[in-house]
């Protein structure tokens, strides 16, 4: 089935009569559209997808095939241009995604689409995301290869007297020269710095014994990844040794309950467990669903009420970060299957020091 057809079949069961779908990541999810403007009106036996004049030909090529498309241009409204399609439709109560449409958008559609009834709907789409087609996840395989082989690239970069800033622009301009999208911001954090789970790369030059993390993804026709390693540069300290070591073993440990039934809350805590004393240094939560944008639903940590299923992918990343003397993160992504999970990243993760 589609995934417009899973919409469509979802959208029966709750019985929605139409669902005005806005929010950027799920018209792509539903329709392949891979524009910055774009609607989808849905109901249980139809759709149609709306953009601008911007767009005309690109619709047609990437949603034709799926559902009538329409375009409009000045002086013409989105507002006034969806509520006409709505009244050709015959629908009497549309609903809209409330968790992503602002006060402001909800009053001009309230206005223009009166003497229809304008009805909050909750995120449907959300967890129809979390669970990825067979061709979803094989995107999703290629987006996470195409990080491992930037790892490789930018791992032979690492030496002392090299900058942060240098190190994060040489994984963009990998990424773009592959023929990708950055899946985000790439993070490259060294010495004390490494204890900042979001720090952007700065000027700092690499030290010899700095611990230095990098996170980074791609985004690869419309699928992201999401990739973390640590490393140390010219030389390490036990203490380097003994942060590190826990950080891989509640990875490890945490991966061993993700199987379909397993709790979101359970496999957090996992990962918690083994690290004893030092998870006062884990603040963030172990993992988070990865998908059409990187931080897609679901989540893994101590208030998840998620339950792993066949078909969704997770970053599993615990990390400890201490101030003052550095932090470590290792990430992978993983796909849940009937046996336990896939490993879809596989750079290598023991502990190492650059330069060789």
């Amino acid at each position: 089935m589609t995934n417009i057809g899973r919409l469509q079949a979802r959208l029966a069961e709750k019985g929605i009569e139409c669902l005005l779908v806005s929010e950027n990541a799920n018209v792509n999810w539903a329709t392949g559209f891979t524009g910055s403007f774009g609607f989808i009106l849905v109901t249980p036996t139809a759709a149609r997808f709306v953009s601008d004049s911007r767009y005309t030909l690109q619709a047609e090529e990437q949603v034709g095939s799926l559902m009538p498309t329409s375009t409009f241009a000045a002086p013409a409204t989105v507002e006034k241009f969806l509520a006409s399609h709505l009244q050709e439709m015959g629908v009497s109560r549309v609903s809209f995604e409330s968790p992503y449409v602002a006060y402001a958008t909800y009053e001009k559609w309230r206005d223009a689409f009166a003497p229809l009834e304008l009805a909050s709907a909750p995120d449907l789409i959300g967890s129809l995301r979390m669970v990825k087609s067979a061709d979803e996840i094989e995107k999703t395989r290629a987006a996470c290869k195409l990080a491992d082989a930037c790892w490789t690239h930018v791992s032979r970069l690492v030496r002392p007297g090299i900058s942060e800033y240098d190190l994060g622009l040489e994984i963009e301009f990998y990424f773009r020269r592959s023929g990708a999208e950055l899946a985000f911001d790439p993070i490259v954090v060294s010495g004390e710095r490494s204890a900042r789970p979001h720090g952007r790369p700065s000027e700092k030059l690499l030290e010899r014994g700095d611990f230095v993390t990098f996170d980074f993804g791609a985004k690869l026709d419309g699928l992201c990844s999401d990739l973390t390693r640590t490393i140390v540069v010219g030389e390490a300290t036990d203490r380097h040794h003994e942060v590190y070591d826990l950080v891989l073993e509640s990875q490890l440990a945490a991966m061993k309950l993700m199987k379909p039934g397993a709790s979101g809350k359970d496999v957090d805590a996992e990962a918690r467990r083994v690290m004893g004393d030092y998870a006062k240094y884990f603040g963030h939560g172990l993992g988070h669903g990865l998908g059409r944008v990187v931080h897609d639903g679901g989540r893994l940590g101590t208030s998840s009420t998620d339950v792993l299923a066949v078909g969704q992918i997770w970053t599993v990343e615990p990390g400890i970060y201490i101030p003052g003397f550095g932090g470590v993160r290792i990430e992978d992504d993983v796909v849940v299957t009937a046996d336990g999970v896939e490993i879809l990243t596989h750079s290598p993760k023991g502990f190492t020091i650059l330069p060789e």
